[in-house]
C-alpha cells in the first residue's frame, strides 16, 4: 500500500499533525509540556475538559497551541445512543473547535447515555443494518453542524451482542464510506477486543478501509482474572504492553504511517517516561518508512 504524506491535516490554520508520535496531555503535565526540552511531535486533549467558559486550562491550551499541533478527542458525545443528539454538547465542541482550530477531531464508536442518564463507560453496539443507517444519519448531522470531519475510534469491548449483520471492522468501514468520517484505529483496543472475544487481529485489519484511517492510538491495559482465564481492561494506567507494540508494527506494515498517540490517563508517569513511549513509537514509524521506500 502506498505511504501517505508525512503530514495529515484537517484544515487547521497552524502546523498539521505529522505522521509521528504525540502524547495525550493531562493537567499534571501542563508545566512540562510548556517548559520541558523533551517534546513530543503533537498533543491530544479530551475535548470535555475544556468546555468551561474560562480559567487556567483554556489559557494553558492557548499557549500550547502556539507550539504544538493539536487534536481534540471526545468521550461524551454518545453517538450510538437512542437519545436525541446532545446539541448543548455539540455547541460547546463547535466553540472549542473554532477557538483552537485542531488538526483532528475524534470520538468513539459507542454510546454512553440513555434517558438522560450517563454511564461512566463507553458501551458496545449491535452491528446491525438498522444501527448503521442510524449512525450514518446522526454522524452526518454532527459533521455538518461542526463543519468538520470526525474520526471514530474502535472501542475496547468486554461483551458483544449475539445479533449483528457486520463485524466491528466491517461496520466501521461502511460507516466511514457512507458518512465521510475517518477512522481512529486504537491498536490497544484492537488487541483487547481480539483477546476478549477471540477475534483474529489480521482478519480485523484486512476488513478495515485502510484509506480511511487517519490516526492511531497506543495505550497500556490491565488484566482481571475470571475463573481460569482473564479479561483485558482498557485502563490506560501503564506503558504500552509488548504484544501491543508487536501488533502496532504489523499495523504499520498493512496500513502505513499515521499520526500516533500515546494515551496514559491513570497512575501518570514522569513526563520523560511518557515522551519516551512516544519516542519508541517514532522509531517504529521511521522503520516503516524505510521498509516502504
Amino acid at each position: 500500500m502506498a505511504q501517505p504524506d508525512t503530514t495529515l491535516s484537517s484544515g487547521a490554520a497552524n502546523a498539521s499533525i505529522p505522521a509521528s508520535a504525540g502524547v495525550g496531555l493531562r493537567a499534571p503535565h501542563y508545566r512540562d509540556a510548556l517548559a520541558s526540552p523533551a517534546k513530543p511531535a503533537w498533543l491530544e486533549v479530551h475535548s470535555e475538559n475544556y468546555f468551561g467558559a474560562g480559567g487556567a486550562p483554556l489559557r494553558i491550551l492557548e499557549s500550547l497551541r502556539r507550539n504544538y499541533p493539536l487534536s481534540l478527542h471526545g468521550v461524551g458525545m454518545s453517538l450510538g445512543s437512542a437519545d436525541s443528539l446532545d446539541w448543548r454538547h455539540l455547541r460547546q465542541l463547535q466553540q472549542l473547535i473554532a477557538r483552537f482550530e485542531p488538526d483532528l477531531v475524534s470520538e468513539h464508536l459507542s454510546w454512553s447515555a440513555f434517558g438522560g442518564r450517563y454511564l461512566n463507560d463507553l458501551a458496545p453496539l449491535a452491528y446491525t443494518e438498522s444501527a448503521l443507517d442510524e449512525w450514518v444519519r446522526r454522524l452526518s448531522q454532527v459533521q455538518d453542524f461542526l463543519g468538520r470531519q470526525l474520526l471514530l475510534e474502535n472501542p475496547s469491548s468486554y461483551l458483544q451482542f449475539e445479533c449483528g449483520d457486520y463485524s466491528e471492522a466491517e461496520f466501521l468501514s461502511q460507516l466511514a464510506r457512507r458518512s465521510g468520517c475517518g477512522i481512529l484505529l486504537d491498536v490497544n483496543n484492537l488487541y483487547l477486543s481480539c483477546h476478549n472475544h477471540g477475534w483474529d487481529a489480521l482478519d480485523y485489519l484486512l476488513s478495515l478501509d485502510a484509506e480511511r484511517i487517519a490516526e492511531f492510538h497506543l495505550a497500556g491495559h490491565s488484566r482481571n482474572r475470571i475463573g481460569n482465564g482473564f479479561i483485558l481492561i482498557d485502563s490506560h494506567n501503564g506503558p504500552v504492553a509488548e504484544p501491543v507494540w508487536q501488533l502496532f508494527r504489523m499495523v504499520l506494515q498493512l496500513v502505513g504511517c499515521r499520526p500516533t498517540l500515546i494515551e496514559w490517563d491513570a497512575d501518570l508517569p514522569a513526563w520523560q517516561t511518557l515522551v519516551g513511549q512516544a519516542a519508541r513509537a517514532d522509531r517504529y514509524l521511521r522503520q516503516s518508512y524505510v521498509q516502504a521506500a
